[in-house]
C-alpha cells in the first residue's frame, strides 16, 4: 500500500509548482505598481479559486481534478474542453520554464551562453526528458523529490533574494524605482498598467493541480484545505518581495526575461564583493526549478488520463503503468513539447516570444478557470456536512470575483507591454487570438470522436 501525501508535502507540492522564482523578472518589469497589482491578483484570483478548490476537493474526495468538478455541473463534453485546456496550456508554458532553467545552467559556465541556442536546446531537452522519465515512478517519489528540491531550491534562495533586497535598501544603494503612493497607486486608464496583470496572473496559475491527486492525499477533506490557505500566504509573501528585489537593483527596461534572476543575483553578489557564490545559488535556482516541474508534467496528463477513460481519446492512451501513470501520455507530451521548445529557441527575439509563450499559455489557463467558476455557481453550495464549506456569505461573491478576474485578464492579454518590443499590438492580438484558435480546436474534435465511436456501436 502507498504512503498517502503529508500535510507538508502537500503545501510544498503546491507551492513549489506555482512559486516559481522564474516569473520574477516579468512581475518586476512594472515596477512599484506590481504591490497593487498583487494585491489586486490575490483578491480577484488567488484567494478565489484557492477557496473553490478546497470546496471541491472537500466535496469530490473520491475523484478529483478540473475533469471530475466541471463534469459535476455541466456535463462530459465541457470537462473534457476545461482538462484540454489545462493540458494544452502545458504545453505552451513548458518553454518558459525550460529556457529559464537553460538560461541560469549557463552562469556555472559562461553567462553568455544563456543567448547561446544550441547550448539552450541541449539543456532543455536533457532537463525534460529527465524529468519524464522520472515520472514514471509515480506521484509518490515525484512528491518526496518535490519536497527536497522546493525547501532547497525554492524557498531559500526566495528568501535570500529578498534579504538582499532589504539590505540593498539598507545600505543606501540606488534604488530604481519609487515607493511613493503614486507610483505604487497606478493609473488604470493605460493599457501598459493592466498588462500588469497578466504577468501577475501568470504567476498563481495552478492552485487546483494538486486536486488530481486527491487519492493519494492524506484525510483530503481536512489537509487540503489547510494548505491551500497556507500556499496563498507563502506565494503571496515571496512572489511580492522577490519581484520588488529584482525591481529596486535592475532599471525595467534592462530587465532579461530568461535569465533575470541571475543578472539581478549577480549585480547583487558584485555590489557586495562575493561573487564565488553565484554558482552555488545557480545550482540551488535549477535545483528548485525542476522540482517545480515534476507536478505540472504528471498531473495534467493525469487530468486528460480521466477524459480519455470516458471516451474522448482512443483507448491506446488509456495504459498506465504499476505506478497508476499514464505512461503514453505522458510522451506524447514529450515529443509536442520538444517541439514547442525547439520553435521557441529559434525565435529572432527571445525576450519577446518569451513573453507572448507567458501571455498565450494565461489566456488558455484563464478559459478554463472560467468553466470551474462557472461550475461552482452551477452545482450550489454543498448541503452535506463536508470538512469544508466556503462560508455562506462569500461563495458567490468569491466565484463572481474569480470571473471577473479571469474575464479581465483573457482582455488585457491581447496587449503587448511596451517594454517589450513584441511588434504593433494589432499584430499582436492576431496571433494571440490565433493561438487560442488552434490550440483550443482539438478538443471539439475530441468530443466529435466519441460521438462517432459511440454511434459506431449501434
Amino acid at each position: 500500500m502507498n504512503k498517502k501525501i503529508s500535510l507538508f508535502s502537500l503545501v510544498l507540492l503546491i507551492v513549489a509548482a506555482i512559486d516559481s522564482i522564474r516569473n520574477l523578472p516579468a512581475t518586476a518589469i512594472f515596477g512599484s505598481s506590481l504591490i497593487f497589482f498583487f494585491l489586486l491578483s490575490a483578491v480577484i484570483f488567488l484567494i478565489p479559486i484557492s477557496l473553490i478548490a478546497a470546496e471541491f476537493t472537500s466535496r469530490f474526495s473520491e475523484k478529483g481534478g478540473v475533469f471530475h468538478w466541471v463534469r459535476s455541473a455541466f456535463g462530459e463534453k465541457t470537462a473534457l474542453v476545461a482538462i484540454w485546456l489545462q493540458w494544452i496550456n502545458t504545453m505552451v508554458w513548458y518553454p518558459t520554464i525550460l529556457s529559464f532553467i537553460a538560461g541560469t545552467a549557463a552562469y556555472l559556465f559562461d553567462p553568455a551562453l544563456a543567448q547561446n541556442k544550441v547550448f539552450l536546446v541541449s539543456v532543455i531537452l536533457t532537463v525534460f526528458w529527465g524529468l519524464t522519465f522520472l515520472n514514471l515512478r509515480g506521484i509518490h517519489v515525484s512528491a518526496r523529490i518535490n519536497s527536497v528540491c522546493g525547501i532547497v531550491g525554492l524557498l531559500i534562495p526566495m528568501c535570500f533574494l529578498i534579504l538582499l533586497g532589504l539590505i540593498w535598501i539598507f545600505l543606501g544603494k540606488p534604488v530604481q524605482i519609487e515607493f511613493d503612493v503614486q507610483n505604487m497607486l497606478p493609473t488604470l486608464a493605460g493599457s501598459e498598467n493592466w498588462v500588469s496583470l497578466v504577468a501577475i496572473m501568470a504567476s498563481f496559475l495552478g492552485m487546483e493541480l494538486a486536486g488530481v491527486h486527491v487519492g493519494d492525499i492524506s484525510n483530503p477533506q481536512k489537509n487540503f484545505p489547510k494548505a491551500m490557505g497556507l500556499s496563498v500566504i507563502i506565494l503571496l509573501a515571496t512572489m511580492l518581495f522577490g519581484a520588488l528585489s529584482i525591481a529596486v537593483v535592475i532599471p525595467e527596461n534592462e530587465i532579461r526575461l530568461v535569465d533575470g534572476i541571475m543578472q539581478t543575483f549577480s549585480q547583487f553578489f558584485t555590489a557586495f564583493n562575493i561573487p564565488w557564490f553565484v554558482p552555488i545559488l545557480t545550482l540551488l535556482i535549477i535545483t528548485g526549478s525542476i522540482g517545480g516541474m515534476i507536478n505540472w508534467l504528471l498531473s495534467p496528463a493525469k487530468g486528460l488520463l480521466q477524459a480519455a477513460e470516458h471516451g474522448f481519446l482512443p483507448p491506446f492512451f488509456c495504459k498506465k503503468n504499476r505506478h497508476d501513470v499514464p505512461v503514453r501520455l505522458l510522451f506524447i507530451q514529450g515529443i509536442l513539447v520538444s517541439l514547442f521548445c525547439l520553435v521557441f529557441t529559434l525565435m529572432p527575439s527571445i525576450n519577446a516570444f518569451y513573453w507572448f509563450l507567458t501571455a498565450l499559455s494565461t489566456e488558455l489557463y484563464m478559459i478554463m478557470y472560467v468553466l470551474l467558476f462557472a461550475s461552482a455557481l452551477k452545482i450550489g453550495r454543498p448541503t452535506e456536512a463536508f470538512s469544508y464549506r466556503i462560508p455562506r456569505g462569500t461563495r458567490r461573491l468569491a466565484c463572481a470575483m474569480g470571473l471577473v478576474g479571469c474575464i479581465v485578464t483573457i482582455i488585457v492579454g491581447y496587449f503587448p507591454p511596451d517594454s517589450i518590443n513584441a511588434g504593433s499590438t494589432v499584430r499582436y492580438a492576431l496571433l494571440i487570438a490565433c493561438g487560442n484558435i488552434v490550440l483550443i480546436s482539438p478538443a471539439f474534435f475530441l468530443c466529435l470522436y466519441k460521438k462517432k465511436t459511440w454511434l459506431n456501436k449501434f
